[in-house]
């Protein structure tokens, strides 16, 4: 089995605990309430389901409805390059399918903005579908309109390694992307889905963004102003992004530190610093984390060898992973993480509404003009 960010989630997820979250979620302040939160790069898992089972327990429902979470952006697999990943990724996008069917009084696809609002009048979660790389596209550019027919609605163009449409942030080369490349981001673009360039390399980032018309997004990163890490991007890019339109993501992830323990206050560093750079309406977040809060105990540290192994033994493990190292920011692994994003940025002078265009605004806009 591949094991990836969205499996390690799955296997380290939920340790709230119902009636503290109960509780928590009972206070939860106006300005949030009210707001479209989205997470540009996530996952869901139900840590309290058997395995094989679509439909997600009442408790994993009712932790998810208690995050405050409008929409999340789902990836699927795979990444990497395999001979099959046609196949694979076919496989996976049944697979969710049959999820959205288990739960359709708790789940709703997204494939237009519009949808996201919908979702929470309706008080589901709102999925948007997206892959992490193109190899399973390669040449055969008409995958994408199949993609899109089937409710995908992101693509991002590469992950850590090369494929045939560019390079990844750690092929030591870093040659950029190759015409291929250039005629799958036209693809991309034609059948207007999103073209995400997470998971780059820093002059594939660049070229991308340059050769590309329309708003785009880097939806998972960090700023390597702050620190140098090649899954994070530079100034640079992130105001090239911002004037093309799009939005650059900020996750809560472990590279925004150099020493892989990334702390509350890094976090907010990073999310101003890109807000900074690239404007308050081109700012939002991707956690590349679960909906859920992760519990770390004997389990977790077992998925996480597990992780890094198969990650390191393909090829794709990042600089600073290991088998102890936890993809997440600590002091933000709680039910209320999106909450408390916000009302610690309005202690740094943040203002309700700048908050709320980082955690949903700003996506639905850009959405509302991808999509449309």
């Amino acid at each position: 089995m591949q094991i990836d960010r969205r499996s390690f989630v799955a296997g380290i997820a939920s340790a709230a605990v119902a009636g503290p979250a109960i509780a928590r979620r009972a206070a939860v302040p106006s300005w949030y309430f009210r707001s479209v939160v989205i997470d540009g790069l996530g996952g869901i898992s139900d840590p309290y389901g058997k395995d094989g089972e679509l439909r997600l327990t009442d408790r994993a429902w009712a932790e998810m409805r208690m995050t405050g979470i409008t929409a999340v952006r789902d990836t699927l697999l795979p990444v990497g390059n395999y001979a099959d990943s046609w196949e694979k990724f076919s496989k996976a996008l049944d697979d969710y399918h049959n999820q959205l069917a288990a739960n359709p009084d708790r789940l709703m696809l997204v494939e237009r903005a519009s949808d996201i609002d919908a979702a929470k009048a309706a008080g589901k979660l709102g999925i948007i579908l997206g892959t992490q790389d193109t190899a399973m596209v390669g040449p055969a550019l008409d995958r994408l309109a199949e993609m899109k027919k089937r409710g995908v609605r992101a693509v991002q163009l590469t992950y850590n390694l090369a494929n045939l449409s560019g390079d990844g942030s750690i092929e030591p080369r870093n040659a950029g992307i190759t015409n291929l490349g250039r005629d799958t981001i036209r693809r991309i673009e034609a059948e207007k889905l999103l073209l995400d360039l997470s998971h780059g390399g820093a002059r594939t980032i660049d070229e991308a963004i340059a050769f590309a018309k329309r708003p785009l997004t880097i939806s998972h990163t960090g700023a390597r102003a702050i620190t140098d890490h090649p899954r994070n991007v530079s100034d640079a890019a992130i105001r090239a992004v911002a004037e093309k339109g799009g939005v650059v993501g900020v996750y809560f992830m472990s590279y925004l530190a150099s020493d892989m323990h990334t702390s509350g206050s890094m976090l907010l560093d990073h999310i101003d610093h890109v807000a900074r750079v690239a404007g308050e309406d081109h700012v939002a977040i991707g956690t590349d984390g679960g909906v859920l809060p992760n519990v770390i105990d004997d389990k977790a540290r077992e998925y996480a060898r597990k992780d890094y192994e198969q990650r390191n033994a393909a090829g794709i493990a990042a600089p600073g992973e290991g088998p102890d190292v936890f993809p997440l920011v600590l002091d933000y692994n709680s039910i209320d993480k999106m909450e408390r994003l916000g009302s610690e940025l309005m202690k740094r002078g943040w203002t309700t509404t700048r908050v709320e265009k980082l955690l949903g605004q700003n996506l639905m806009r850009l959405y509302g003009e991808v999509w449309s």
